[in-house]
């Protein structure tokens, strides 16, 4: 497994790009923008999109969605683009273009689903086997995707180094995302394996256990 990690938009969110390198089958998670950044590193790296990943429906984690899709379509058509349960944030989804033009943001768009996935769901793509986890509380429809076997996850914005996710919009809930990081995130640690590694949506990497540790949001 080998993951690159690139920063889009003026929000510098990481979107990651994980493949396979012998069959050079890869995923693509938060896509939020500079979609011909990435269509020039999948070409580059010669790689087969099997799927595009979102953690959630924020702007700068989805819009770069439609015209990467675009840019595949030629090449390598037909992969579903997954998010989160029950459609809870295909009204940010829906709203991208108007979020971007409140930001003064250009090449940002509405983004459509293929496959919205439930709480313990495991998607297999590029060699991997991606477990969902519903950690709402940053949006309604928040998921992280983990990677047992390699001890790995892309938590979006529910957690950074040192912080948590923002809560201050109006579907934002602080308690429910605290309790979400504490009941689904940090009893990973009690599995076979150890420590997880994570790709936040911003930011440098972090561990759970250091977060446990550290994290002044996660004491008490």
């Amino acid at each position: 497994m080998q993951i690159n990690v690139i920063p889009v938009t003026p929000f510098r969110q990481n979107c990651s790009v994980l493949w396979d390198p012998t069959t050079r089958a890869a995923l693509v998670v938060d896509p939020g923008g500079d979609a011909d950044v990435l269509l020039a590193f999948i070409t580059r790296h010669n790689l087969t999109v099997e799927a595009i990943l979102l953690t959630h429906g924020h702007l700068d984690h989805a819009g770069g969605v439609a015209p990467l899709c675009r840019g595949l379509e030629g090449v390598q058509p037909n992969r579903p683009v997954v998010i989160g349960p029950d459609e809870h944030d295909a009204f940010l989804l829906s709203s991208i273009t108007e979020q971007a033009r409140h930001f003064g943001l250009s090449g940002l768009e509405n983004a459509s689903v293929d496959r919205f996935t439930r709480e313990g769901d495991v998607l297999n793509y590029a060699g991997r086997s991606l477990r969902v986890l519903h950690v709402p509380g940053h949006t309604p429809g928040h998921v992280v995707f983990v990677d047992d076997q390699a001890r790995f996850a892309f938590v979006g914005d529910v957690l950074f180094q040192g912080s948590v996710g923002r809560t201050d919009f109006p579907y934002g809930d602080g308690p429910l995302l605290i309790r979400s990081i504490k009941d689904k995130l940090l009893p990973l640690l009690d599995t076979p394996g150890g420590d997880i590694t994570f790709v936040p949506g911003h930011g440098g990497l972090s561990t759970l256990a250091t977060e446990r540790a550290s994290n002044p949001f996660l004491q008490g």
